[in-house]
């Protein structure tokens, strides 16, 4: 069965959504989408999660001026709702954005965006969208897991852990602006309703080039099926996690969001 595809459109322009629309379907290609809602304090980005993470939507194309693409607002919505998305629907999930002038590149995107495909301004996107719908999610493995969790009530949760096959020996979870406020283990994909935490540790600096990062830790133990849960406040620019070790040589990831 032919899959549809899920439009963002940055912007409240409705001429430049009845037209992207209206070259999809020509194409026989069901799609449906929605306006962007810049507003990261009610979590707006979490909307689109149940339609981007239907087996029937086959790409997330995200259309919008050069200058929204650089907001660093609406950059961090998306890279949420990106990893949110791939989350579930693994990391080689299609992604396609449509700016309205050329001078997006990939490397000055975020790190959830940075594989995503970017038609140049005078493409003419419906063939292209159609070709990236129907291809198979191509298998892509990390050598992590990220997820995040954003709830009225219960705030931004990050999700890390050790990818399929691998264990670590504690964890390690870092930003560059914003607070940590809590943290957790537990089984992966839920927030832990309790928690035992080994050596927990907090306000660990760590040295990122230029860059400070504040960073909480805890020695639990992680296999794949279990996760380091860290609530934040704010908005920040980097990530930093990964192993908390007591060798030089656990590997730590880093992921930017704007």
């Amino acid at each position: 069965m032919s899959k549809g595809c899920w439009i963002t459109i940055l912007e409240k322009d409705e001429d430049k959504g009845r037209i992207l629309f209206e070259s999809v379907r020509r194409f026989g290609l069901a799609a449906d989408g929605h306006f962007w809602s810049d507003d990261l304090e009610t979590f707006a980005w979490t909307s689109a999660i149940p339609n981007l993470t239907h087996p029937n939507c086959g790409v997330w194309v995200i259309a919008g001026t050069l200058e929204s693409f650089r907001t660093p607002s609406i950059r961090y919505g998306l890279s949420l709702l990106a990893i949110a998305v791939q989350s579930q629907r693994g990391q080689g999930f299609q992604i396609l954005l449509i700016p309205d002038a050329d001078g997006l590149t990939a490397d000055a995107l975020p790190t959830p965006l940075r594989d995503a495909m970017i038609l140049p301004a005078a493409t003419a996107p419906g063939a292209k969208i159609i070709a990236r719908a129907n291809l198979p999610i191509k298998p892509v493995t990390l050598p992590y897991r990220l997820n995040i969790f954003a709830l009225s009530g219960l705030g931004q949760w990050f999700e890390i852990g050790p990818a399929s096959g691998c264990q670590w020996t504690g964890a390690m979870f870092g930003i560059d602006s914003g607070e940590i406020l809590a943290h957790g283990v537990g089984e992966d994909g839920r927030l832990p309703e309790k928690t035992i935490l080994n050596y927990p540790m907090q306000g660990l600096k760590l040295q990122l080039g230029e860059q400070e990062l504040t960073a909480w830790a805890v020695a639990n133990p992680l296999t794949e099926n279990q996760s380091y849960f860290v609530k934040i406040t704010g908005y920040p620019t980097t990530l930093l996690f990964g192993e908390l070790s007591e060798t030089d040589d656990a590997s730590m990831f880093r992921v930017q969001l704007q």
